[in-house]
């Protein structure tokens, strides 16, 4: 056994006591393998993986148990040790690249450090085993990419730079936390196949963290599904996919969107991972596994069909809509070039109408949504909106547009608290009188499924998933007809994503509203969506209906082909990566 983890608890402080982030969980992990980690935000996932690496900062603490790596207990070791173990012997690679790596060092420099500190080289044979690892994960032009700062990378390029670092001491663990999320999904794939073929190639074994199940399909081989702290089921791959035993492993199954799901309600899981203060004893996971069991024996397929035929009045017309950017070049910044994000788009959107807008970082689709609402001047071509032309009337517009961003955090005042934040909206289109404020608050409130009390609190005190409930509640105050929807989901757990997409299509069935709902998740735009455009280097290449994305018969342009290949898969014998 190459890993063995026993009883390992790892404890924070809350208020007057402590909170076990992981609590008494055991695993091996053996030679060659890749063990999958899942489960949702707070579930401990990320902490066991830093709990092996002991990486825990103060206050927080490992309590009791074991780590035994081969023969040795690294709950022993001493620091000096423990640095000799860690980035040789086990490496991980973390979530967000960006801000693991130091943005005032070159890469090759942060590369180098790594070296240093495990190999004693020469400097000249220290600079090829850099450039040798960053080709081993597909850098092309070593030489030329050490001397990059990591804001000149792209996100993909700076996860294959992390990876280089954690595996440029050829590690016998690999332990990768969310290496994917929120990449595009041909990023995604380029990224495990890589892991995939460099644990081939030099033998390691892999800890993939992760809460999205496609990627648990394309590499794993044993499953640790975790809640709480707590493991509440473990299984080789193929059983986590075919019959899995614990509620909760279905129910977050359950809950991922399917093409044959349209129409149809997500199941969304009736509570939360709970609170440090809720987890007293035993009792109240116990509750929650008998509540589970018998809510999933009910059926949550009634749902309204997405209206995909229906013929109404256009909301949205956008013709040879252009934006363009300068490349500016010398001394005097000479304009030498121009970056062309939104290059002659036009399409219509009807009301009532869902339309996905699909393609990797950098094909201009955030730049179209912002353009649709006068946040960036388009150079060319014309925006309507309800029959007013963006640019003429946009007093009128701004009520009528609005928008939800992808990252509601950091579009959320954290000096407001939630109440000041919506009610601004209310004030300034003076959209019911001040008397009746507070009743149009609770009313938006209970709109988003908030609850009354969420007016007194600020945005850090919620969750990923009640924080784009605000973002979108903050969007319905000034009652719009269109709203552009950017990458709403993309870093949600799936659970709560099946929330934010139920309430999308309720809201869509209620106020008939319209959406430009953009994401680089198929198989989410393809359960939400009445249409789907492709966009491809700031250029509309393929519009399609939902049972068009599927249908080998259906001509497709060769980058639609190139993004259906590479979504995330539904079960592990369907692997791309072999």
């Amino acid at each position: 056994m190459l890993l063995t983890v026993s009883n390992l608890s790892t404890s924070f402080p809350v208020k007057s006591s402590r909170f076990n982030a992981i609590n008494d969980i055991s695993f091996s992990l053996n030679p060659g393998e890749t063990l999958g980690i899942v489960g949702e935000s707070g579930s401990g996932k990320s902490v066991t993986g830093i709990s092996i690496m002991r990486l825990i900062q103060k206050p927080g603490r490992i309590d009791r148990g074991q780590i035994m790596f081969r023969d040795q207990n690294l709950l022993e070791l001493g620091p000096d040790d423990m640095r000799k173990v860690r980035g040789k012997k086990i490496s991980m690679i973390f979530q967000e690249p960006m801000t693991s790596l130091n943005p005032v060092f070159t890469v090759g420099e942060q590369i180098m450090e790594t070296l240093n500190q495990h190999m004693k080289l020469k400097p000249k044979e220290a600079k090829e085993l850099c450039h040798e690892s960053l080709r081993l994960v597909g850098i092309e032009d070593p030489e030329r990419r050490m001397e990059f700062y990591p804001h000149q990378l792209s996100g993909g390029l700076r996860q294959r730079i992390m990876i280089a670092m954690a595996l440029i001491c050829r590690p016998d663990i690999l332990i990768a936390d969310e290496p994917t999320t929120a990449l595009d999904v041909t990023i995604q794939s380029q990224i495990l196949s890589l892991i995939k073929s460099l644990q081939k190639k030099l033998g390691m074994a892999v800890i993939m963290i992760t809460h999205d199940f496609g990627v648990i399909a394309e590499v794993a081989d044993r499953v640790l599904v975790m809640y709480a702290g707590k493991i509440v089921e473990e299984a080789n791959v193929n059983q986590i996919f075919d019959s899995p035993k614990h509620p909760y492993t279905r129910a977050l199954q359950r809950a991922i969107p399917r093409a044959e799901s349209r129409g149809k309600r997500l199941y969304s899981l009736p509570f939360m991972v709970p609170r440090a203060e809720e987890l007293v004893g035993e009792s109240i996971l116990e509750q929650r596994w008998i509540s589970l069991e018998s809510d999933l024996k009910n059926t949550y397929d009634e749902g309204d069909e997405i209206r995909s035929d229906q013929v109404s009045a256009k909301i949205v017309e956008v013709s040879d809509l252009k934006k363009f950017y300068p490349v500016r070049a010398g001394f005097l910044g000479k304009t030498v070039d121009y970056i062309r994000a939104v290059n002659g788009v036009s399409f219509n959107i009807q009301k009532g109408e869902i339309l996905g807008l699909v393609g990797e970082s950098g094909c201009g689709k955030s730049t179209l949504g912002r353009c649709l609402l006068g946040l960036e001047k388009a150079d060319g071509g014309s925006i309507r909106i309800g029959g007013l032309e963006l640019g003429k009337n946009d007093a009128l517009l701004r009520r009528r547009a609005q928008i939800v961003f992808q990252d509601p955090f950091s579009s959320l005042n954290p000096r407001m608290k939630i109440g000041s934040i919506i009610k601004e909206a209310l004030m300034i289109h003076r959209i019911v009188p001040k008397p009746q404020i507070n009743a149009e608050l609770k009313r938006i409130l209970g709109i988003v499924g908030l609850p009354e009390e969420a007016v007194s609190k600020y945005p850090h005190e919620f969750s990923g998933g009640q924080r784009q409930r605000i973002g979108i509640a903050r969007a319905l105050a000034v009652r719009p007809e269109f709203i552009v929807a950017d990458e709403p989901v993309s870093a949600l757990d799936v659970s709560i994503q099946a929330q934010i997409l139920n309430l999308l299509k309720d809201l869509r069935k209620t106020h008939d509203l319209s959406f430009l709902f953009i994401s680089h998740d198929l198989n989410v735009v393809q359960y939400l969506c009445d249409r789907i455009l492709v966009m491809h280097h700031g250029e509309i290449v393929d519009e399609l209906s939902p049972s068009q994305v599927l249908d080998p018969s259906h001509k497709k342009h060769d980058y639609t082909l190139k993004l259906l290949s590479a979504i995330p898969i539904r079960h592990p014998r369907s692997r791309h990566i072999a």
